[in-house]
């Protein structure tokens, strides 16, 4: 019988963690994973919007037919590889670059799976002032492939009256959906 490397690599793996079940695993750093060459996850350029209303105060354009979980303070719509999260939270500090420096940009990378924060900067919408932290980082490991993927994400920070809400967008990396997060972001509006 012919072994690949990659089938002797885990059954030695296997046999070492039978051999010796009380020695406590080795963790090292997550190192970032390479983007695919195409990878999938482009949003349609027909893809169809309809308007989000939260309970929690504002409005934001979704697409159309993605699933949607809602937990108590944040609410997620997802297709393939692609997803939208909003998250509301309180914020007792100005909403400013500085704060976005210090204090949101350094909990993303405790957050996140080898983030690599691109950008910090400020966005003018529609709905006013709002801090955008772009990044990249790893998914989460499939639990069917146990593979995980470069992602591209984009964090929209809006503030109101002691509310904060996060507009987080998560796609491969290197996928074109840069027209389609710009009407999203800008489609937010507080009720």
């Amino acid at each position: 019988m012919v072994m690949n490397r990659r089938h002797l690599i885990s059954s030695i793996a296997i046999a070492a963690a039978i051999a010796s079940p009380f020695t406590a695993p080795i963790i090292s750093a997550e190192t970032a994973v390479t983007p695919e060459v195409s990878p999938p996850g482009d949003i349609p350029d027909n893809q169809a919007f309809i308007v989000f209303s939260s309970p929690a105060g504002f409005s934001v354009k979704v697409p159309e037919g993605w699933a949607r979980k809602d937990s108590p303070n944040e609410t997620v719509f997802s297709d393939k590889y692609n997803r939208i999260a909003l998250t509301t939270s309180s914020l007792s500090h100005p909403l400013d670059l500085a704060y976005a420096k210090s204090t949101l940009a350094p909990e993303i990378q405790k957050s996140g799976r080898a983030v690599k924060i691109v950008k910090v900067s400020e966005a003018n919408l529609k709905s006013g002032k709002a801090i955008k932290i772009s990044f990249d980082a790893n998914s989460e490991t499939n639990e069917v492939t146990n593979k995980q993927i470069r992602q591209e994400n984009e964090s929209f920070f809006y503030a109101k009256d002691g509310k904060l809400v996060t507009l987080s967008l998560t796609a491969p990396k290197g996928a074109d959906n840069a027209d389609q997060w710009k009407m999203i972001s800008s489609s937010f509006r507080w009720k």
